[in-house]
């Protein structure tokens, strides 16, 4: 084999290996990528089922509320109100501004049931401000696996050379579950 023939074939086989191995490096980083989106999904989607428990105890609540607090319409129909707008929610947003008023509307309601010395004293009601709060629980541990989540995949997407691989496919930072301003106001407790 002569010299030229031989120096085609090794710089044949150098472009073939590197072609080669920059496809399987841009498929290992294209494919992190997505796991990573998928995470975020997923993390949402676990928080999307305990919102949708909170919400499927809050009638049950009401129900055994109305009995005792005859005249706190208006807490009621802030319930109802923060119930619809977690119905009629579709984005990741506004299902977490619709969480926000149902949260809302659950510290008013139980709020307004320490004024309900009977209320208070329901088996019921006890069992469904305890279900109802170990789902706060619940939502709090996995809004802050979605942040993690999140925070890996808005580093990942702005890193080169991640970066161009996420431009290319039409990757975007995707937004925090964010604490509101009335969850954020320090609460006083007296004795």
């Amino acid at each position: 084999m002569d010299t030229v023939a031989g120096a085609n074939l090794i710089t044949i086989l150098f472009l073939f290996f590197v072609i080669v191995g920059l496809s399987i490096y841009t498929l290992t980083i294209y494919n992190e990528l997505i796991r990573l989106r998928n995470e975020t999904d997923r993390a949402w989607a676990d928080i999307d089922v305990l919102l949708k428990q909170r919400h499927d105890q809050v009638p049950n609540l009401v129900a055994t509320c109305k009995g005792y607090m005859q005249h706190e319409q208006a807490v009621f129909q802030m319930v109802a109100e923060a119930r619809s707008a977690y119905a009629s929610a579709r984005t990741i947003g506004e299902k977490a501004q619709a969480n926000d008023m149902a949260t809302g509307a659950l510290r008013t309601l139980f709020g307004v049931a320490e004024s309900y010395p009977k209320l208070k004293a329901s088996a019921l009601f006890l069992q469904l401000q305890t279900m109802i709060a170990d789902l706060e629980e619940r939502i709090a541990d996995r809004r802050e696996y979605f942040n993690d989540a999140i925070a890996t995949y808005n580093t990942r997407i702005r890193q080169l050379p991640d970066s161009f691989f996420a431009t290319l496919a039409g990757m975007t930072p995707r937004e925090f579950f964010r604490a509101t301003d009335s969850e954020r106001v320090s609460t006083t407790v007296e004795f």
